[in-house]
Formats: structure tokens, C-alpha cells, sequence
């Protein structure tokens, strides 16, 4: 199943505060770009992750975030977007932030 045009609009909606976002579909998902810069992906389920390692990694987990997972149990360093933050730009604007300045 591919991600639709409105669950793509909601990921703009969501880091609507960030600017300077495009995206790409892919295997049917999209990835999300913060001026050219890979930050985020929205998965085919719907799920909005965020590209992340080491300490960022850490403060994701320690919020309740998933790391994402393919098919066969490979991970990929994406963890989701905290459930709190989906209901709050504000929020969501800060982890996507935090999340181009790990990169």
C-alpha cells in the first residue's frame, strides 16, 4: 500500500513551523527534506519516523519512540515521531529540529 497526498500533506502540517521541506515517494512511503537534507520518512502504514542515532536515538527511546524495523527484523536508524508530539506542531517542529542538528 502507498502512502496517499493528504497523509503526505499532514507530515507538512506536522513540521509546518521547520520550512524549507520537500519530499520524495519511495517504496511506498515518502522520505522528507529540510533543504535538501533527509530528516524524516512517513512509512506506507502511515507512521511519521525520524532519521536518528546515538544520543538523539536515545532521547527518542526514552520518549516511547520505535525504531524502524523492514521486513526480515533489519533496522534503519528512523525512530518514530513521539506520540505527543503528532497532536502539537510546536512539539513536532522541536524533534524535527533536533533531528536535522544530529544529522
Amino acid at each position: 500500500m502507498s502512502v496517499s497526498d493528504d497523509e503526505i500533506a499532514h507530515v507538512y502540517e506536522v513540521f509546518d513551523a521547520i520550512g524549507g521541506l520537500s519530499h520524495r515517494k519511495m517504496m511506498g512511503g515518502a522520505s522528507f527534506y529540510c533543504e535538501g537534507q533527509i530528516f524524516a520518512i512517513l512509512s506506507s502504514d502511515g507512521r511519521i519516523f525520524l532519521k536518528a542515532k546515538g544520543p538523539f536515538a536515545e532521547s527518542l527511546a526514552a520518549e516511547g519512540s520505535t525504531k524502524f524495523e523492514m521486513e526480515g527484523g533489519r533496522g534503519m536508524h528512523y525512530w518514530t515521531l513521539p506520540d505527543a508530539a503528532l497532536d502539537d506542531p510546536d512539539l513536532a517542529a522541536d524533534w524535527g529540529r533536533r533531528a536535522l542538528a544530529a544529522l
